[in-house]
């Protein structure tokens, strides 16, 4: 028979109150926890590359023990891959409602090409992607599908050619505008070419583009 302790009896509804929300709380803060850790490694491999960033180094930088890695993860390239997403969610919010020719000018700068940690996933991560796991690449073209969609132009009614087409310049674009990045990267911080690859696609893809695109 199971006997509870009269002089415990008042207290236990309190504690069991309180030990029910102490859970949560420290659910609730183990996915904050990893939701930064997502996040931090997502700036890091932009920075660094994948290669470039260790797990303990990872975790340091997130504020957290080495050891406390495989409570959220089952593997570095799970963290890639999660962190791949991330990057791309984060640019589609930034891009929401924002002037293709302004987003482009940015885009393709400066303070873009030498900004790899603030800036696009695709431009600082595919080379490093197409060597990694099968779980980055389709985190990395699940991210290249979901930018095309937003932004090609699929108005209700459009005809299949139509539709087509649109996606075709899409592609094109941001092939060409990631490509450019890449390039001048590439290319010494002081060199001229690195500025001179910039200045020509910027030049070219604004060209092209209708008055008052939007991204």
């Amino acid at each position: 028979m199971n006997i509870i302790n009269p002089c415990y009896s008042a207290i236990l509804p309190q504690y069991s109150v309180t030990r029910d929300r102490v859970m949560k709380v420290t659910k609730a803060q183990a996915q904050a926890n990893r939701a930064h850790i997502v996040e931090t490694a997502s700036t890091l491999f932009r920075e660094r590359g994948y290669d470039g960033v260790g797990v303990a180094d990872l975790m340091a930088a997130a504020g957290f023990t080495h050891g406390g890695f495989y409570k959220h993860f089952g593997s570095k390239a799970d963290l890639m891959a999660e962190a791949a997403s991330c990057g791309f969610s984060k640019s589609a919010e930034a891009l929401a409602e924002v002037d293709q020719r302004a987003f482009l000018t940015y885009y393709l700068s400066r303070e873009h090409r030498d900004g790899p940690g603030d800036g696009c996933t695709m431009a600082a991560l595919c080379s490093d992607a197409a060597r990694q796991s099968a779980s980055v690449r389709a985190a990395f073209a699940a991210g290249i599908e979901a930018r095309l969609t937003a932004g090609a132009d699929q108005k209700n009614g459009a005809d299949t050619a139509t539709v087509e087409s649109n996606r075709a310049r899409q592609i094109a674009l941001i092939a060409q505008a990631v490509g450019a990045i890449v390039l001048s990267r590439s290319c010494p911080d002081d060199a001229s070419l690195a500025d001179e690859i910039l200045d020509a696609c910027r030049e070219d893809i604004l060209a092209r583009l209708p008055s008052g695109a939007a991204a």
